[in-house]
């Protein structure tokens, strides 16, 4: 089958996009006709977003044709292109990539590029470079976000990410998950329901070695929170004002003083709120523990169990309080 690739973590490499060689060397060693188009760069957590008003430009990619994904290999292991190959050059491998995000790919790598090469038959996005169990994490994946884009296409879609215990990643166990990904991937689409009631599956597959010899399993997506009270950012101490907000601070008169006739210096600046910065910095402790608490059968007690999640999925936000549909809402 022609199967599109991509991902939110960007073009190989080995910090941030391990796997994505791997992957798509597998199906081709599989039969299937590959097609690859990403982020330029890594796009994490940022759901099924698009640049709304930027013009999303491709560069094009010429991968390796091994990949070492060891945290101290060279980076980048293909080269990078600012125009596609001439056909005079020969037969050359070549990936898109587009300065724009997960959805955006897919989007991109369904409608505008390959169709020399057949109707696509699916999408897979990733493998991403962590886990997308439990619904704090799917909620705001990329991953799940191309993979998404693919299902409101009406293009069969699976997300698939590997769930790892060690950033030390062994090519072997890389490559024995991609395997086993290949065959889910193949198993997946022969049975695909043909009465809609499935848009798109979320592949969770552990690093692990050995992983085809444990059990893939249906689970569903354990529906967990961040913690009450807490926040996914923390504050940035010493923080230094750029030229732009500076000239804004000095316009809007902050931080002038005028001396009291004790001779203290009384700031007047006529603000409700400190000026603070923050940065990204969720506690991920919350979910494991959320893992920790659920009973056995979604997908973060598969992927802790060692086993593959398979976690069939619609394209929306599923309704609730269906008794209340049709009612009118009285003021």
């Amino acid at each position: 089958m022609h199967i599109l690739v991509t991902n939110d973590d960007g073009p190989p490499s080995p910090t941030s996009s391990p796997y994505v060689h791997s992957l798509v060397r597998a199906l081709q060693s599989a039969g299937h006709t590959v097609s690859v188009c990403l982020p330029h760069m890594q796009r994490s957590w940022i759901g099924k977003a698009h640049m709304i008003g930027e013009t999303v430009k491709p560069s094009y990619y010429r991968p390796s044709a091994t990949f070492d994904p060891s945290p101290t290999a060279p980076s980048p292991q293909g080269s990078t292109h600012a125009r596609p190959a001439r056909s005079d050059d020969g037969p050359v491998e070549e990936w898109i990539l587009v300065d724009g995000t997960p959805a955006s790919a897919a989007q991109i790598g369904l409608s505008h590029f390959f169709e020399d090469r057949g109707p696509i038959d699916l999408v897979v996005s990733g493998p991403n470079y962590g886990r997308n169990t439990t619904a704090v994490f799917a909620l705001s994946s990329g991953t799940l976000g191309g993979a998404l884009e693919a299902a409101v296409c009406r293009r069969k879609a699976i997300a698939l990410s590997y769930a790892f215990f060690s950033r030390n990643h062994d090519a072997e166990i890389i490559e024995g998950a991609s395997r086993h990904s290949v065959k889910v991937i193949e198993k997946l689409y022969a049975q695909w329901p043909t009465d809609r009631s499935v848009d798109l599956y979320s592949v969770n597959v552990p690093l692990i070695e050995g992983v085809d010899r444990k059990k893939t399993v249906w689970a569903g997506m354990l529906q967990n929170y961040w913690s009450e009270g807490g926040s996914c950012f923390e504050e940035v101490e010493g923080s230094v004002a750029g030229e732009d907000e500076e000239e804004s601070r000095i316009r809007e008169g902050e931080g002038e003083s005028e001396v009291q006739g004790n001779g203290e210096k009384v700031v007047q600046n006529g603000s409700r709120f400190t000026h603070r910065h923050f940065k990204w910095a969720p506690r991920f402790t919350d979910v494991y523990k959320s893992v920790e608490d659920a009973p056995p059968g979604n997908d973060g007690w598969a992927v802790k169990e060692g086993f593959t999640s398979v976690t069939p999925l619609k394209a929306n936000f599923w309704h609730t309080a269906t008794q209340l549909h049709g009612e009118e809402l009285k003021l």
